[in-house]
């Protein structure tokens, strides 16, 4: 695809709003403009005005007038794609923005593809690959820490870290090679312990990186809360408690719930993938079969399980097959139906499952507050771990951390098993470039039309 062509799209979505953008960026943004924009002062030439300025005028296709717009200029390489670009500024309806990007394209402009701006910039060294990716996470935010943890990428804080690591690994490799080549200006006595040390750091700064990658999941997908419980224990009570709104269906009838039934919550700062699941229990109906099967599934992927338990029934078989889902698993549990004369006290499930026990009643509200502090709690104790610090977010980023962390191993194992100097390089330039698809300097055409092309229009 040619990256210096004029292209052009609505910035934002098409339909009633106050506003709507229909940007243009290019070799000939500017040219463009002057085609579809009547301004005001019909002496100004729109390829003429300095950057970062606003101008009133007609969006026009011909003679025939569009829109009462404003247009914003800003010359590369100080916007958004390092081009010349103008943004419209019109009213927000379909038809009107639909009119005026017609004009546009019409008059030189082609459609951009999705996400075509950001890779622009990309391309052009306005951002790294890492910082483009943020700019789609940032989109898609769905709760104030992941938006934080966007904000903080967007910024650069994954780029200096990977910068600094490819850096020292750089440094490493000219070292050995420049040593190779004037063995007798530049000795190797002890380098291998030296260098034993260094990787063993680097090595260890890639392990953290990849450990945030999981609290990078949690925080940008959700936590994958899964409801656990034996039929009529109160799950779907629970969840329609949590959400606020009838949202499963509550019966007297054991088994009511099928199937897996997928909610977004928002607690604070974070958010939960609530799953209501399908009784736990032996059971002659196939399709019953079908949505235990499930639930237990669920939680064995669970990030947090909350597990209700009737304090009016006492633990039967189903119960302790529960108990056995919560083995290795972060959970609450919740003892429900605290309305009625319990048969199972709070010291008793502390007991059985060594975690912590909630007292509530799902059918009164009572103790939901204390629940939603209790999660909450989670993250900020450090029982998930979340923090300030730089978090991994998406899957492509972790893979390139993964094979970075092989490469070096390799490297720790040649030096501990007495390898000559010249294997070392292989397997640090290996690392080096695998640090380097993180921020997009070993990326293909191929990678790169991937990723951009799961952003959306206009970006």
């Amino acid at each position: 695809m040619n990256h210096t062509d004029t292209i052009a799209a609505a910035a934002t979505a098409m339909g009633s709003a106050g506003i709507g953008i229909i940007r243009i960026s290019g070799t000939d943004a500017f040219a463009v403009l002057e085609k579809v924009f009547r301004p005001k002062n019909e002496k100004k030439v729109m390829s003429e005005q300095p950057g970062y300025t606003v101008h009133y005028g007609m969006a026009v296709d011909g003679e025939q007038v569009l829109d009462e717009v404003l247009v914003m200029l800003m010359r590369g390489p100080h916007s958004y794609t390092a081009e010349d670009t103008a943004e419209i500024d019109c009213h927000g309806g379909r038809l009107v923005m639909q009119k005026i990007l017609e004009a546009v394209l019409k008059n030189g402009a082609r459609a951009a593809e999705p996400g075509e701006f950001t890779k622009r910039a990309f391309l052009n060294g306005r951002m790294d690959l890492s910082q483009a990716e943020a700019v789609m996470d940032l989109i898609q935010s769905k709760n104030e820490m992941a938006l934080k943890s966007s904000l903080a990428q967007l910024k650069g804080n994954v780029r200096q870290e990977i910068e600094k690591l490819r850096a020292q690994i750089l440094y490493e490799m000219a070292f050995v090679e420049a040593a190779l080549d004037d063995p007798e200006h530049i000795s190797l006595d002890g380098y291998s312990e030296e260098l034993l040390e260094k990787m063993r750091g680097i090595a260890a700064e890639v392990e953290r990186l990849l450990k945030s990658s999981e609290s990078g999941r949690m925080l940008k997908e959700g936590i994958k809360t899964v409801i656990l419980g034996k039929p009529n224990a109160g799950k779907s009570s629970l969840l329609n408690v949590l959400l606020g709104e009838e949202r499963a269906i509550v019966t007297e009838i054991a088994g009511t719930t099928r199937d897996v039934l997928e909610e977004q919550l928002q607690l604070g700062e974070v958010s939960l993938q609530l799953l209501d699941t399908a009784g736990i229990r032996s059971t002659e109906d196939v399709v019953e079969q079908i949505g235990v099967e499930r639930a237990r599934k669920q939680a064995e992927d669970a990030d947090l399980i909350l597990y209700v338990a009737d304090s009016s029934r006492v633990l039967d078989e189903s119960d302790e097959e529960i108990l056995k889902l919560l083995e290795g698993k972060k959970a609450l549990v919740l003892l429900n139906k605290s309305d009625l004369d319990p048969v199972i006290t709070p010291q008793i499930m502390r007991e059985r499952t060594g975690h912590p026990v909630l007292v509530i009643s799902a059918k009164e509200g009572a103790g939901i507050q204390e629940l939603e502090e209790k999660i909450r709690s989670l993250f900020f104790r450090g029982e998930v771990d979340f923090n300030d610090e730089v978090l991994i977010t998406n899957l492509r980023q972790k893979q390139a951390l993964m094979d970075a962390s092989k490469s070096l191993s390799m490297v720790i194992e040649s030096i501990e098993n007495g390898m000559p100097e010249d294997f070392f390089t292989i397997d640090l330039k290996d690392a080096y470039t695998s640090l380097g698809f993180i921020i997009g300097e070993e990326i293909g055409d191929d990678l790169a039309n991937e990723i951009f092309g799961k952003f959306c229009m206009g970006k």
